[in-house]
């Protein structure tokens, strides 16, 4: 079966994850791609294959005899579709030859543009999949399973000499919980690799250090006729708050290693008002600085309007992964010399945001992440092209052949 094959049967299986849910899955449909996976690996001739309660997926192809001595590497890509953006009823349009010009979404309204995706003219010749237009596609992160699928076929089909192969497909990657109830243990892998959108030329080992920061702010209300020096609008003061921010540190107008603060959630009253954020940066300090401010306006602010009037909730979500793979970059250069090997020149891009080798890099799995050649994730205008559904197959190919 090729990667476009397995990737088209993929999408149409609904996993959406859910924001908010304390459970894994935060939704159970996630399973469903779950119990797919766990047949068609078993079909395969993978061993130990095991789903867990979790609806992690466990696969493992033991080493080939004369190859025990290298190492195990583990190959991952998730399960769950963005909670945000519809991931039902997936219906994609192939356009075989593509022209390299604007595409229409089925009848959606919405148009294709080189415009807005100024990749997309590159992708000329290729076969194109893209949305209808009502939906994502799901190449985030369908593509990669269907690559660590199609790569696992073709090296048992083809006999080939490989060491032990780990791979796991994990839930809720879309809403931080990915990698948090991974067995190490059971999953055995040396050091792995995320599967999981970018460009194919693409090594990623650097991320953001993250922060969540929730504002709770408490007003007085009293009729306005009287309000004169009485009245706290709670509204007024969250966006007092958020004017306290620099204007220019948001996602909108900040690339490569310059972190933000982006608003995420807002609403309120004269009574109560809430603000959420999150807060990233490449370099750890930085995101301290930018936590020590929000917390500099917290004090402000209850200096102005009196003792808690603002409460101010910062949780640390993940760690730039570099700290840790900076100290063993020959992971990083097996990649690279994977990438030369499918005839792409490897480029080192920082991820502006995290993954699950993020959290499973700290956990003591190191695990930078390889592209899967999907573009405009997380809505409608999300496309990937056959052919580069098969390159992903052929990177993680690649390295499974050059791991020493």
């Amino acid at each position: 079966m090729t990667a476009l094959e397995r990737f088209l049967i993929y999408v149409k299986i609904h996993t959406a994850s859910s924001e908010n849910l304390e459970r894994t899955p935060t939704e159970e449909r996630e399973f469903d791609l779950s119990r797919v996976l766990e047949k068609e690996m078993k079909d395969l001739g993978f061993a130990r294959v095991f789903v867990d309660e979790h609806a992690y997926v466990y696969g493992f192809l033991p080493a080939t005899p004369g190859c025990e001595e290298r190492p195990c590497v583990g190959f991952i890509a998730h399960l769950d579709t963005i909670p945000d953006f519809s991931g039902e009823n997936v219906k994609p349009q192939l356009i075989e030859n593509y022209d390299g010009g604007d595409v229409r979404l089925g009848d959606s309204g919405r148009v294709l543009t080189g415009d807005v995706n100024p990749r997309l003219p590159k992708l000329k010749g290729h076969t194109l999949v893209t949305t209808d237009g009502t939906t994502v596609l799901g190449a985030d992160d369908k593509a990669g399973i269907a690559a660590i699928m199609t790569a696992c076929e073709r090296i048992l089909a083809e006999g080939r000499p490989h060491g032990a192969i780990a791979v796991c497909f994990t839930p809720d990657e879309e809403v931080g919980h990915g990698a948090s109830l991974l067995d190490l243990e059971r999953f055995g892998a040396d050091f792995a690799y995320t599967v999981d959108g970018g460009e194919l030329d693409e090594i990623n080992f650097e991320t953001f250090n993250a922060a969540s920061a929730k504002w709770e702010i408490s007003g007085f209300n009293i009729h306005p006729g009287s309000a004169k020096d009485r009245m706290i609008n709670a509204s007024l003061v969250a966006m007092e708050i958020n004017a306290m921010l620099p204007a220019g540190a948001v996602p909108e107008k900040t690339e490569g290693y310059e972190g933000f603060f982006h608003l995420t959630d807002m609403s309120g009253t004269v009574e109560k008002a809430e603000l959420c954020y999150i807060l990233r940066d490449h370099d750890a300090a930085g995101l301290a600085e930018k936590e020590k401010l929000m917390r500099l306006i917290e004090k402000q602010i209850n200096e102005k309007y009196g003792a808690n009037t603002a409460k101010l909730t910062i949780r640390e979500q993940y760690r730039n992964m570099a700290e840790k793979l900076e100290e063993h970059m020959e992971i990083v250069e097996l990649a690279e010399r994977a990438i030369r090997a499918i005839g792409l020149e490897p480029v080192r891009v920082p991820i502006r945001g995290g993954t699950d080798g993020s959290q499973l890099s700290f956990r003591g799995l190191l695990c930078p992440n390889i592209g899967t050649g999907g573009y405009a994730c997380h809505g409608p205008y999300e496309h990937t092209t056959a052919e580069n559904l098969d390159g992903a197959a052929r990177l993680v190919e690649a390295i499974v052949d050059l791991a020493r």
